[in-house]
């Protein structure tokens, strides 16, 4: 099973149609989502690493996969990402083993598919 494309690509549909029943609601995520995002104190790379953690600390398939796949686009390496999500074991424990392995299978993933795009 993988949990990066899949589960984006499951959601792509349910989310477009809550999308159109919601799109102020969603422009107005959209306007959160980039501002906090955006490089600061903090780069985007960092900021996704923190989200992914979050992610995982949620248990939430969706988020694991968006910011897995954000992640890789803005940098992060495999270690990187390791790194981060065995934080997630501290804070969050035993579901966290779960998740993690699942978040860490997103990322290598979108990281894969990444290297092969640039080697092409």
């Amino acid at each position: 099973m993988t949990h990066g494309n899949a589960v984006r690509e499951e959601l792509k549909a349910p989310t477009r149609a809550l999308r159109r029943a919601i799109p102020d609601v969603y422009n107005g995520y959209r306007e959160l989502h980039d501002a906090a995002l955006a490089p600061g104190a903090l780069d985007t790379r960092t900021k996704e690493l923190i989200a992914l953690a979050i992610a995982v600390s949620k248990e939430c398939d969706g988020c694991i996969a968006a910011h897995a796949h954000a992640a890789v686009r803005h940098g992060a390496t495999p270690a990187e990402a390791a790194e981060t999500i065995g934080v997630t074991f501290l804070m969050n424990g035993g579901p966290a083993t779960v998740y993690g392995a699942r978040a860490f299978d997103a990322f290598q993933e979108f990281h894969e598919q990444r290297q092969k795009d640039e080697a092409a």
